[in-house]
């Protein structure tokens, strides 16, 4: 074995599992339309459809197991695999896909960003520039943050990345589980809406939406990147990664169930972050001013990860693609991080969507969603294709009958997902 791949693991010997990438990825993946979904259907279904998000969560952690697994086996990314396995011509379609999807993810992670910190910290005034103090707030703190997350990738490489994000992950979960717990929810109605799937009257579309709004979409493939860069992409760490992505994936639902536990009787009628921040007020009302605080500033910690997380993956998933159409002609040896084709996508990731965070972000969260949401069954099949084959992952690796079921499952669920989000667009 190298002495790359011995390091990280010498580092983290006395815990493997609860410090790897499933974390950094399930954090990446938890942003605005996560908490905005649990929240809505918390406040409109109450605990009846709490059990949709571990399912929704399960579903994230079969296919990310299934990229995992493919790249321990072949050494090679999911990107790759398709290129060589499938045809360049998806990796096309996907460049397209992706540099399509970053601009509507980057606009509202900005702009999520922005909300979320001016709700804690109040912009004091509109400057004379803006509608009002909220859009002043939005704006600079959304672009102020944009440009923290670009220094964190450009000058801080993965193991800076890896440090800030801990830190958020632990604000996040600490803080949004301590205020659910504050609320004093009603505990046996919550086990009965985890154990007992039901689907109220007109909840349907919000149980399927809980479903596929857990965890991610395209930055699953994240996933893929941060292994190679911890040293944990060998057969040797495979075991390590299943727990590693199981603890990441239970988390993320427990987060999720936290935002739906607390929403649960409160009265609103908002949307997107104005709903999470009615959350906030509520939970000020009747408890007071810290459990209000504590609750923004997991939201913060949420959106904050979200945004770094996309920053540091999106590009490399950009180079990858690259590399494989347009081969470089030299410096390919060079870290991705230190070249160009990881760096011009991340500069542009980081300022093109600016132009966005100024109308309105209902509209973009909407299409991000909708973009994000039509990944996942496109992957799901990628999977299916390319570990069901012996000749291609190995014996050892690959997809039996079991696997199959869960990522059939998996396809099925999250076209569902896509085909309510869709009509969510168009209704």
């Amino acid at each position: 074995m190298s002495q790359t791949s011995q390091k990280p693991r010498s580092r983290r010997r006395w815990l493997p599992a609860f410090l790897g990438p499933g974390l950094l990825v399930a954090a990446t993946g938890v942003g605005a339309g996560d908490l905005a979904t649990a929240g809505f259907a918390g406040s409109k279904f109450g605990y009846a459809v709490l059990w949709a998000i571990p399912v929704g969560a399960l579903v994230k952690l079969v296919l990310t197991e299934g990229l995992a697994r493919w790249q321990i086996a072949t050494g090679r990314t999911l990107i790759e695999g398709i290129g060589e396995r499938l045809g360049r011509w998806l990796l096309w379609v996907f460049l397209l896909y992706v540099l399509y999807w970053c601009f509507f993810v980057g606009a509202a992670l900005i702009t999520a960003t922005g909300v979320a910190t001016h709700a804690l910290l109040p912009m004091p005034t509109d400057f004379g520039v803006f509608d009002s103090p909220a859009q002043a707030g939005q704006v600079v703190y959304g672009v102020g943050l944009s440009m923290v997350g670009l220094l964190v990738a450009w000058l801080g490489g993965f193991r800076v990345f890896e440090r800030v994000m801990g830190v958020c992950i632990a604000v996040m979960f600490v803080t949004t589980l301590t205020a659910a717990v504050l609320a004093r929810p009603d505990w046996s109605g919550v086990v009965r809406g985890l154990v007992i799937p039901t689907i109220p009257e007109g909840g349907l579309v919000w149980t399927v939406a809980l479903m596929g709004g857990v965890g991610g979409t395209v930055t699953i493939l994240s996933y893929g990147y941060w292994l190679r860069e911890s040293g944990r992409d060998t057969p040797e760490h495979y075991a390590s990664c299943r727990v590693d992505l199981t603890v990441a994936y239970a988390a993320t639902a427990l987060f999720g169930v936290a935002v739906a536990v607390l929403a649960t009787g409160v009265e609103t009628s908002g949307r997107g972050l104005t709903l999470i921040q009615s959350l906030g007020d509520h939970l000020k009302e009747r408890l007071g001013a810290g459990p209000r605080l504590i609750f923004l500033l997991g939201v913060w910690a949420a959106m904050f990860s979200s945004l770094l997380g996309v920053w540091q993956s999106a590009p490399s998933m950009i180079a990858d693609t690259l590399d494989r159409l347009v081969p470089a002609k030299g410096g390919a040896d060079r870290p991705q991080r230190r070249r160009w084709r990881y760096r011009v996508p991340l500069l542009l990731l980081s300022t093109v969507p600016i132009a966005q965070v100024f109308g309105s972000f209902k509209q973009a969260q909407l299409l991000y969603a909708v973009t994000g949401a039509a990944f996942i069954p496109m992957v799901a099949l990628v999977l299916l294709l390319l570990t069901t084959r012996r000749q291609w992952i190995g014996n050892r690796w690959v997809t039996r009958g079991a696997g199959r079921a869960l990522l059939a499952i998996a396809l099925v669920a999250s076209i569902a997902f896509a085909s309510n989000q869709l009509w969510r667009l168009f209704s």
